[in-house]
């Protein structure tokens, strides 16, 4: 109770406005900014997921940086995004004429499909050691 009263009260001392329909207490799941996100894990939601699904493939370079605006949102959910990315990246170039190889639509089609598959994120466990990687 003390969280939730010093959260409240947080609110109230900077002059901010709720509203009462869109406060959920005691859940153990908060979707917001078009994630899930526990006490535990980080997950996308799948309703904001569905919508890549409608959308045709990229015909100019105005949509394809929509695309990326979508996508890039969920990169940390998609492993070797930027790998992934790197053909459709270069139609963003000014320099570039747009044309969707066999490589750009294999890369556009894995982007939406990594995007329904995405895993959760798992929060840490800082009693345990961290491993870290670099390609530096």
């Amino acid at each position: 109770m003390y969280r939730l009263y010093s959260g409240l009260a947080k609110i109230q001392s900077v002059n901010m406005k709720t509203s009462l329909k869109k406060c959920h207490f005691g859940s153990e799941e908060l979707k917001a900014l078009g994630h899930v996100a526990s006490g535990v894990s980080l997950g996308i939601d799948k309703n904001k997921v569905a919508a890549v699904f409608m959308r045709p493939m990229p015909q100019n370079k105005k949509e394809i940086q929509s695309f990326f605006g979508f996508v890039g949102y969920y990169r940390q959910h998609i492993k070797d995004f930027s790998c992934i990315a790197r053909p459709l990246y270069t139609l963003c170039d000014k320099e570039t004429v747009f044309e969707m190889t066999v490589d750009r639509v294999k890369a556009f089609e894995y982007l939406r499909q990594a995007l329904t598959n995405a895993p959760l994120l798992l929060m840490p466990d800082f009693k345990l050691p961290f491993k870290l990687y670099i390609d530096a």
